[in-house]
């Protein structure tokens, strides 16, 4: 360990003076001398008399003991990055990223990061804009307590801008619908959607082995009905824009939610959308390589039905369809006197009500406790026939 080191460990407290005089070497009584000195002279009280003049850009104690201060008692849980930003815009000290690291790990509090692997080739991103978005999610103990939840993210690959991002208690169709469906009301259609092989999206036949494409899951049919392809990533590795992203969420999202008091999900995903994304997407969006945008305006005007979870079923004779344990009633129609016999559609919402369709037609919509909520048109009326609109009857002579 170096002699900077190891005083800086006893400034923090890591160490007692006697232990870093252990280390040095050297008696007590010296290290005494040197505590002195340090107290008094700072850096300069460490350097041998005999040898050269020590640097003006020091820093000053005061300034050391000011930093490993406020990182022990209130950015603790923040990494060196995160800490070295927050130094500079709510405190004023203005050190450089290296020297603040370098100090930090010097004193212990934290730990020296590994070397990275073997130089692997990175895959170039997109070169526009919603060509291809990352979804994923992460796992974490957000609020810093005993719950765990999800963070589910939609990333651009293009410039890595953060398109959505919710706390949810766990990843599942509903939220990957929900999620998708607002960046889509928000952005336009996309091209691709690049996203592990979770069974939320893709059907695995056995373990190792491709994906089923032919077999659409919930999500799978909804991105199809809009054009959109699905990408499955085989290693967490292929992933890694994302999986690095994460490493970033997880070091600076729990500390920014424990200075705000914030401890709720709901208060959470309010902070995300409001105020976070857009900090986000300003400190690690980049320029995409070329001008212009891939996203389309959509199309489809009934969203609340490809986003939903799709049932087939027979109507039954007394026009009636059962899904979920329960029988839903049709009302006449204005295009067809029965249904029965019918192939219809059952849509989850996920509002949780329920809709029926018939082909283009919505035959039926329902609350989640069943009621109808739609007003159904009503049947048909016979025609009159031309006499009798003339006031004529059958005879042919006018009535009385």
């Amino acid at each position: 360990m170096k002699l900077q080191d190891v005083m800086l460990r006893a400034m923090a407290k890591r160490i007692s003076w006697f232990q870093a005089a252990e280390i040095l070497g050297i008696s007590c009584r010296q290290m005494q001398r040197w505590h002195t000195r340090f107290e008094h002279e700072g850096y300069e009280g460490l350097f041998d008399r005999r040898r050269g003049v020590p640097s003006p850009k020091r820093v000053p104690l005061s300034t050391v003991e000011e930093v490993l201060r406020l990182y022990q008692e209130q950015y603790f849980d923040f990494n060196v990055r995160h800490f070295h930003e927050k130094l500079m815009e709510e405190h004023g000290i203005k050190l450089s990223y290296t020297w603040v690291k370098q100090a930090l790990q010097g004193a212990g509090l934290v730990k020296p990061t590994r070397k990275r692997g073997v130089h692997r080739k990175r895959r170039p991103r997109r070169p526009l804009p919603g060509m291809l978005l990352h979804i994923d999610a992460s796992k974490h103990q957000w609020f810093c307590d005993h719950r765990w939840y999800d963070l589910l993210v939609i990333m651009d690959d293009a410039t890595s801008e953060i398109y959505y991002a919710q706390l949810v208690e766990e990843e599942s169709t509903r939220t990957v619908l929900a999620g998708l469906r607002e960046v889509i009301e928000q952005r336009g259609v996309f091209c691709a959607l690049y996203s592990d092989r979770a069974t939320h999206f893709f059907l695995t036949p056995k373990a190792d082995e491709p994906v089923d494409h032919t077999r659409l899951t919930q999500v799978g049919r909804a991105l199809r009905e809009l054009g959109i392809q699905m990408i499955p990533a085989y290693s967490p590795q292929a992933r890694g824009r994302s999986e690095r992203g994460f490493g970033t969420w997880q070091g600076r999202l729990p500390p920014e939610l424990r200075l705000r008091k914030i401890t709720t999900a709901a208060a959470a995903n309010k902070f995300l959308r409001e105020e976070y994304v857009k900090e986000f997407n300003r400190r690690f969006s980049v320029k995409a390589s070329e001008r212009g945008t891939a996203f389309v305006p959509v199309r489809r005007k009934e969203l609340d039905l490809v986003f939903s979870l799709q049932h087939e079923r027979v109507v039954a004779r007394d026009n009636t369809v059962s899904f979920a344990n329960r029988s839903w009633q049709l009302e006449r129609t204005k295009f067809r006197a029965t249904l029965a016999g019918c192939r219809v559609t059952v849509h989850e919402h996920l509002d949780q009500t329920i809709s029926i369709t018939f082909g283009p037609h919505r035959v039926g919509r329902y609350t989640a406790d069943g009621q109808p909520a739609m007003e159904m048109t009503p049947p048909r009326k016979a025609t009159k026939t031309v006499a009798s609109q003339r006031g004529l009857t059958k005879s042919g002579q006018k009535a009385a």
